[in-house]
C-alpha cells in the first residue's frame, strides 16, 4: 500500500487533526494547486476552477472539519 492510499484511509477515520504537509500531498495528487497563502489560510484550486480554503490551527495542523469538506 502506498503513501496515498494510506493517508486516505486515515482521513477516512476522521482524526481530530491532521498535519497539513498530509493535506497538501493529498491535494497535489488529486490535482490542486496552491495559489495563495495569507497568514494561516491557504487557497488551492484545480483545473476546473473548484477552490479550497484550508485554514492551519497551531502552524502545522488542520481540524477536521476542514478534512471533511
Amino acid at each position: 500500500m502506498g503513501k496515498l492510499e494510506k493517508l486516505i484511509e486515515l482521513f477516512l477515520r476522521q482524526p481530530p487533526e491532521v498535519r497539513f504537509a498530509d493535506v497538501l500531498y493529498l491535494l497535489e495528487a488529486f490535482g490542486y494547486i496552491e495559489q495563495r497563502s495569507k497568514g494561516s489560510h491557504h487557497t488551492f484550486s484545480d483545473p476546473d476552477g473548484k477552490t479550497i480554503v484550508i485554514p492551519k490551527v497551531s502552524g502545522q495542523k488542520v481540524k477536521r472539519v476542514y478534512v471533511t469538506k
